[in-house]
């Protein structure tokens, strides 16, 4: 049998040894669900009698034959399931999937069995998981917190100890910002390292990836082995890895040159003293491991136009979104169909000059050539806070009334994450640090394009230096 504290990759090996059947921790992990959901709202499409049937009938025979794991209601499509995208039209329109994404393929090729799909904010736009369809997702550590966004409802189900794994993705910080907030494992892969096909590319949605939260980091690398790669038919493709991810995982990284950036380089509000503290403490240990960190970062990152250039592909994104839905519900949706900060960017991204749209593009490229060029001077990480605050109060991102004011709230939140983004450079947020309040305060990594291994390397040495799983949420199954 399994327990909430066994990760992914134990429950996988009870399934190997026969020490557990899928059924049974399919059914341990409902159980889990039922006793803590109701509290949390992390979990808004229950799929239970689903996923017995599953984990009762054949399995693929993958790496994770027979765990469970939820998947955020934001891509990773399962054709049958209901999805919403944190909508309220697509919640009243019933909406169900029509086809299994390529995403959603992998992951049950691997084995898992799915539970259930989590809350997501409207179309994922903020970061914090509140959409007006489904109500807030808390946060396990304090419940009237935010978990972070948009993988919020997978970050709670996760910290709370009801599954090991959560689908997440990320845009903007989408999979950091959540495991900052809820004291987890967040791993954004390179740009092109997950296929979103057939929903988006990476050309028409240059800023999102897809993978997971967890626990630890030999589950985020096991993940990453069962998912990454592309398929047919996409056209911006990672390197592939010199061997798998799992391999990597308490491999010795060497010495290091680590970046070192606390200050909000964007000027969009200042860092939180816990959240300095935080990667302060975290340079101190990366050196007590032999490494040498310099409070040096790419200087095109300070560069003030690129709030624009992101809000500028951001609201383009959400238009194209809001426009795709319309069609797949067989009606143009308006200002009554959607949240008051998503028609905002409806309407700024459909006034967009394509000049202005290329030229975001081009900013993207530019950042990326600029932060390669500091890693190829002899650097080999960066290191900041994951976020600019701790997790902050329900409702801190809710300006119905001044719909660009909680977007405004979001960028002091969250000055570091979207920078890799656009980049698409692969970066990693660790939870090594728990304020006075009992907060999780998270502190993130950036590697070179590609480089997944280190910052999966440095991860797992900086988990046995500084253990975390023994910190369990005051409210978890």
């Amino acid at each position: 049998m399994a327990d909430a504290s066994l990760d992914a990759t134990a429950q996988a090996e009870l399934v190997r040894r026969g020490d557990a059947s899928p059924l049974e921790l399919v059914e341990e992990a409902i159980n889990r669900a039922e006793k803590v959901n109701g509290e949390l709202n992390a979990i808004i499409h229950p799929l239970y009698d689903k996923a017995r049937e599953q984990a009762a009938g054949a399995l693929p025979d993958g790496p994770f034959r027979g765990v469970p794991v939820v998947f955020k209601d934001l891509n990773c499509q399962v054709e049958g399931d209901p999805y919403n995208a944190g909508m309220n039209a697509a919640k009243r329109a019933g909406w169900r999937s029509d086809h299994t994404d390529a995403l959603a393929q992998k992951f049950l090729e691997a084995g898992f069995v799915c539970i259930g799909r989590t809350n997501t904010p409207e179309l994922g736009i903020v970061p914090t998981a509140e959409p007006l369809a489904w109500g807030p997702t808390r946060n396990p550590w304090d419940t009237t917190r935010t978990t972070g966004g948009s993988s919020g409802g997978s970050a709670a189900a996760v910290a709370s100890g009801i599954v090991a794994v959560g689908h997440a993705n990320d845009g903007g910080g989408s999979i950091r910002i959540p495991a900052s907030c809820c004291g987890l494992v967040g791993l954004k892969p390179s740009r092109g390292r997950t296929s979103t096909l057939p929903d988006t590319t990476p050309v028409d949605a240059m800023l999102n990836v897809e993978l997971c939260v967890t626990r630890t980091v030999r589950d985020t690398a096991g993940v990453l082995d069962a998912v990454h790669g592309p398929a047919t038919g996409d056209t911006v493709r990672a390197p592939a890895p010199a061997r798998p991810y799992t391999q990597e995982v308490g491999v010795d990284p060497g010495k290091l040159r680590v970046g070192f950036l606390a200050h909000n380089p964007l000027g969009t509000g200042e860092i939180h003293a816990d959240c300095v503290a935080a990667a302060e403490r975290a340079a101190q240990l990366l050196e007590s491991l032999g490494h040498t960190v310099v409070h040096e970062f790419p200087a095109i990152a300070a560069d003030p136009t690129l709030v624009g250039q992101f809000t500028n592909i951001w609201a383009a994104m959400n238009a194209a979104d809001v426009d795709a839905w319309g069609q797949q519900l067989g009606r143009e949706l308006t200002a009554d169909d959607v949240e008051p900060l998503t028609w905002a960017l409806v309407e700024m991204g459909r006034g967009l000059a394509a000049p202005d749209y290329i030229a975001a593009q081009r900013a993207l490229a530019a950042l990326q050539q600029g932060c390669e060029a500091w890693f190829a001077s002899g650097f080999d990480l960066l290191l900041t806070p994951t976020l600019g605050e701790p997790p902050v109060e329900l409702g801190h991102f809710h300006t119905p009334e001044e719909p660009f004011l909680g977007f405004m709230r979001a960028a002091t939140f969250v000055p570091y994450t979207p920078l890799t983004n656009m980049s698409g450079e692969p970066a990693i947020s660790l939870p090594l640090h728990w304020n006075a309040q009992g907060l999780p305060i998270g502190v993130h990594l950036v590697a070179a394009y590609g480089r997944e291994d280190l910052l999966l390397r440095v991860g797992s040495q900086l988990e046995q230096a500084h253990p975390w799983a023994d910190r369990v949420p005051p409210v978890h199954a």
